[in-house]
């Protein structure tokens, strides 16, 4: 009965992270889209108030408004902090590079997860996950290195979306213990916005002036009112991002999140299926060779995780017989 409910909640676990990847993909087309065009502290406010509601609905229906200010309330804010950050950072990211290339480094997430696992969960980093870390880490370099056309602001940036992200995913393993997945995503809006709005007010306060870089422009752009296509992508927005926002944490509430993590992966196919159709965006060999290497890593700590679990199950039940 154990066995089959931990696979239950497994299976579970990557039926929300997928649908959750494939959502918030379709979110990062439509930010890169509205890059050229609008600061990125507009593109999240009015985001984020769409999702206020949305959210505010999926809390009532599923848990409580009690639950937002709740134990583990001031943790979840934290980690919605930090989150904001990483997507803030991932976001800028894409407006300078191809969706495929930022993916790409931003693999090396689940990578990190798995380092933070032990010390932040107490959970066992085992030999085989070192192994596909530091495998994971070479295809990152691969995928930085100067002469690949990606080293620039941009790729750094992604890199720290990555390591933002896991903090945050790792935590969020703590986080659902007494927070439920739809208020932990509820206050995950309401940083961003926060976040959001502060960039509003320093660069509505502060005008820098036009910049050539692409990040740095959709960082300091002053606000304009969009048109009505752009507005209508910037209402949807708030609406997918809200639905991911509530599925990545029950993807983490439903099994280990170093389980989870590698199926994050799936980002890549919808990155370059995206980017190609979307934007024309081809990405390059380098990135194609180090994303493929960093993406062996991940299914392979996801094969071996899995081969270890089903030998300990066996040897349970031959425990359990011998008795």
């Amino acid at each position: 009965m154990t066995s089959q409910t931990t696979a239950d909640n497994k299976l579970l676990a990557v039926l929300y992270a997928c649908g959750a990847v494939g959502i918030a993909s379709s979110g990062d087309t439509v930010v890169k889209w509205l890059s050229g065009s609008y600061p990125v502290h507009q593109v999240l406010v009015i985001r984020c108030l769409i999702g206020i509601p949305i959210l505010a609905f999926i809390v009532h229906k599923n848990a409580s408004f009690a639950s937002l200010i709740g134990p583990g309330a001031g943790l979840s804010v934290t980690r919605g902090l930090i989150m904001s950050s990483a997507y803030l950072a991932f976001i800028l990211s894409i407006a300078a590079m191809p969706m495929a290339d930022s993916v790409a480094i931003y693999f090396a997430m689940p990578l990190f997860v798995a380092v933070l696992a032990g010390p932040m969960l107490g959970e066992r980093v085992r030999l085989h996950r070192w192994i596909a870390i530091i495998g994971g880490f070479i295809g990152v370099i691969i995928m930085i290195n100067p002469g690949s056309g990606v080293l620039e602001p941009a790729a750094l940036l992604a890199l720290y979306s990555a390591l933002g992200y896991a903090f945050s995913q790792t935590l969020a393993r703590r986080v659902v213990r007494n927070v439920p997945p739809a208020a932990m995503a509820f206050h995950t809006n309401a940083t961003y916005l926060l976040v959001a709005s502060l960039l509003a007010v320093i660069f509505t306060m502060f005008d820098v002036g036009a910049v050539q870089h692409r990040s740095l422009a959709f960082l300091t752009r002053p606000w304009h009112w969009p048109s009505a296509i752009d507005l209508a992508a910037m209402l949807l927005l708030g609406s997918t991002v809200a639905i991911a926002m509530v599925l990545f944490g029950m993807a983490y509430k439903s099994a280990e999140s170093s389980f989870v993590a590698p199926f994050e992966y799936s980002a890549m196919f919808w990155a370059v299926v995206l980017g190609l159709l979307v934007f024309g965006d081809v990405p390059g060999l380098t990135t194609l060779w180090g994303g493929t290497i960093v993406l062996a890593a991940g299914l392979f700590m996801l094969w071996a995780d899995r081969r270890v679990d089903r030998l300990k199950r066996d040897a349970m039940k031959i425990e359990s017989l011998n008795a």
